[in-house]
């Protein structure tokens, strides 16, 4: 069995015993190993996988290292190739960026970064935070956080919240308990907006929710409500939120993730009001990858079923 692994990142495979040989994410598939059973996937982009689909006709495997699976899923891929996720790699890491966004955005950092570049030392901004009328503003004791996606990330950044005292409220596609944290259906999400301090969202790219954080979504938050995502971009309706910046029917927002990625420089979204941008770096250190992809290499040639299979 020959199995591809991408020159982006580092992988122990040799445990294996089977052959693997490393190509380039952003060029096409050396003629040489078309005949590979197994393509690992990290940070290709979509001529590359593209490339791959059409050319790789020996491929039983397709092993994404990244939690969403939307860009192999949309490479065109035979059925009959086996599609698994990074699904829990990045659970740490998106957890800990989206805890510091939370905490950015709800205790407002970008308005002391300006000050600090300004040399200012910003007194409205302390008789605003310690005003008995902001109280619940500027910290997430007893704030009411929603997780809007609520799987294996949310598992990890929901204990995080609750730690420093927020109540939590996972939305998902069936209601229940996880990870020991109350879940409601999406169709109750708009009677949760109503009393939600800080929405974050970790939803997956799909056609279902393609800007499913749209005008009508935002419009049941109160207007001291925070939005931070650290899911996909494609799942924003970026024209919506800047209306909500703009018009201080969202008091902030954070995101990781955008539609367009790198994000062009003349989006308005640069100069949106109250807006916190990082560049998509919540993930991009998946943890225990090896480990995953042997796993996944064991169970395809004894016949198992594989971990975190979305297709084929």
């Amino acid at each position: 069995m020959k199995i591809l692994v991408p020159h982006t990142i580092a992988l122990d495979l040799s445990a294996s015993g089977e052959t693997v040989a490393t190509y380039q994410v952003d060029q096409p598939i050396p003629d040489e190993h078309t005949d590979a059973e197994v393509l690992v996937v990290w940070q290709n982009t979509a001529a590359n996988l593209s490339d791959a689909a059409e050319r790789l006709g020996d491929l039983r495997l397709v092993q994404t290292l990244a939690a969403g699976p939307d860009s192999v899923l949309a490479a065109g891929f035979a059925e009959n190739v086996a599609i698994t996720s990074g699904r829990s790699l990045h659970d740490g890491p998106v957890a800990e960026h989206a805890l510091a966004l939370v905490l950015a955005a709800v205790r407002r950092l970008d308005v002391l970064l300006e000050s600090q570049k300004a040399a200012t030392w910003n007194r409205d901004y302390n008789v605003a935070q310690s005003s008995p009328d902001t109280g619940q503003l500027y910290t997430l004791d007893g704030a009411k956080v929603t997780i809007w996606g609520f799987g294996s990330i949310a598992g990890r950044l929901a204990p995080l919240l609750a730690a420093l005292g927020a109540k939590v409220t996972g939305v998902a596609n069936s209601a229940g308990e996880r990870y020991g944290f109350p879940v409601v259906a999406t169709s109750e999400l708009p009677e949760v907006l109503k009393t939600t301090d800080v929405l974050v969202s970790i939803l997956p790219a799909t056609p279902e929710t393609e800007s499913s954080l749209n005008a009508e979504v935002l419009a049941p938050l109160p207007e001291t409500a925070v939005f931070v995502n650290v899911g996909r971009g494609a799942t924003v309706d970026e024209d919506a939120l800047l209306t909500a910046l703009r018009n201080g029917s969202l008091r902030a927002a954070a995101l990781d993730v955008t539609k367009v990625e790198p994000l062009p420089a003349d989006s308005e979204l640069w100069s949106a009001p109250n807006l916190i941008i990082t560049p998509h770096v919540a993930g991009n250190r998946p943890k225990g990858s090896s480990a995953l992809v042997l796993s996944n290499l064991a169970a395809l040639k004894e016949g198992r079923e594989l971990t975190n299979q979305v297709a084929g």
